[in-house]
This record gives structure tokens, sequence and C-alpha cells, in this order.
């Protein structure tokens, strides 16, 4: 099979993938957020940026490529995903401690991950709603960070476009596809695939609150770093 290294570590692949999906399947974490294997890659988040002779390339978006050698984890690469995160958590409102995604959170662990402890940034405090109209599920649109999983998932997965992003660059938020706005106007329903995949705190399950307990939520008892990527959401 053909090879390539990151970190000096080398990679098989099957032609055609990406460097993230080589990376994933040899178990070599590069941190993201907007990737899911089970959906096409578009590099939105930008987090799992790797360095390539000398450039910042996005790893889910760029094919592997024989002889190539990649920069994962080290100093001035994590510091690039630093700053983006930073981006992440000044855009939104994100009050970690009493979020209820809370240690299930993708964008808090990988934040962890790459050393990002407090962003030093002013942070913008959007005004965004929440929208409790559903009778299984909310929607904290505080949280939202734009990765469009939740609209890849609702569109091609559930083949309803409950979701969709409005808007551009600074401007640009969740919405839902309805009448009024509202989830409880849409074709949103608990068994959607949509449901289940959003990576922080964005569409929470109604009823069950805070129910897992600290040291026993998801990345308390598997890193993030250490999960297998088809055991997420």
């Amino acid at each position: 099979m053909p090879a390539f290294k990151i970190d000096d570590q080398e990679v098989e692949f099957i032609p055609g993938q990406s460097v993230m999906q080589a990376a994933l399947a040899a178990d070599i974490y590069i941190p993201h957020l907007c990737f899911h294997e089970d959906f096409k890659a578009h590099g939105s988040c930008r987090i799992c940026l790797v360095m390539q002779n000398g450039r910042y390339l996005s790893a889910c978006t760029i094919p592997a490529v024989e002889g190539m050698d990649i920069i994962n984890i080290r100093d001035d690469v994590q510091e690039q995903r630093k700053q983006l995160l930073e981006l992440l958590f000044i855009e939104g409102n994100h009050v970690c401690p009493s979020c209820e995604k809370s240690g299930s959170c993708s964008l808090q662990s990988v934040a962890e991950f790459c050393g990002l402890l407090s962003p030093s940034l002013p942070f913008m405090y959007p005004n965004r709603s929440v929208d409790a109209s559903h009778a299984d599920f909310l929607l904290d649109f505080n949280r939202c960070i734009l990765c469009e999983l939740c609209v890849r998932a609702s569109r091609d997965v559930d083949g309803k476009s409950v979701f969709g992003i409005s808007g551009r660059g600074s401007n640009a938020h969740l919405v839902v596809n309805s009448a009024d706005g509202k989830l409880v106007s849409s074709s949103f329903e608990k068994t959607d695939r949509a449901a289940s995949i959003c990576p922080v705190g964005v569409i929470l399950p109604k009823h069950r609150g805070f129910k897992v307990p600290i040291g026993k939520r998801e990345f308390d008892v598997t890193a993030i770093n250490e999960r297998r990527e088809n055991d997420a959401g």
C-alpha cells in the first residue's frame, strides 16, 4: 500500500482517502470539530489544519499522497489551532461550568487537547435565542460553532433539511427551516440522526438534564484523542 508520514510515523492509505481518514484508520488523532466519517468533509472549522512543506492545510480535505511529510503535533501547529478555537469561544456564549454538554463537548475537549484554557480576546456576547418549543428537544443557539453536522445529517441521512445556515461571515447563524423558525413546526423527530450529531450543546434532549455525573461523562472516561471516530455521536 502507498504510505506517507505524520510526525515521522509511516501511515499507509487507500488511494482516495484524505489525510484525516488515513490518520484515523491508523489511530492517529488530528484535532477536528466539523469532520465526521459519515459525511463528506468540507473543512469549515479548520481545526484539523496540519503543515506540509511549510503550508497549513486542512487534513479532512487534502487527499493523501505517497511520500507526503505531514506535521500534526508541534507547538506552532497547536498555536494556530488554539487561535481558531479561541475565536469559536468568543464568538458564541459558551459557559462550560453550567453547560449540560460539559464533559461530553468536543469543543471543550479539543481546546483542552490543544492547550487552550482561557481565551485572551474579549467575548462578543452575541444575542442568540433558545428554542424550547419542541416536546423532546431544546435548541440553544448560543453554543453553535457552525460545524454544519446537523445540517448535513438532516439533509443527507434524515432526508428532511430541518436545519440550515443563514447569513455570512460573523453574521452566519444556524436556523430551523420551518414557517415560523421554530423546531416544533419542523419535521424534526427524536429518532433523527441530526438529533444526536451535535458536538457541542446546541441540540439537547429534554427530561434528562445533567443525568451523567462528573467523572462518568464521555470525555471523562475516554479522552478525545483516544476515542475511535465511529464511536462519536
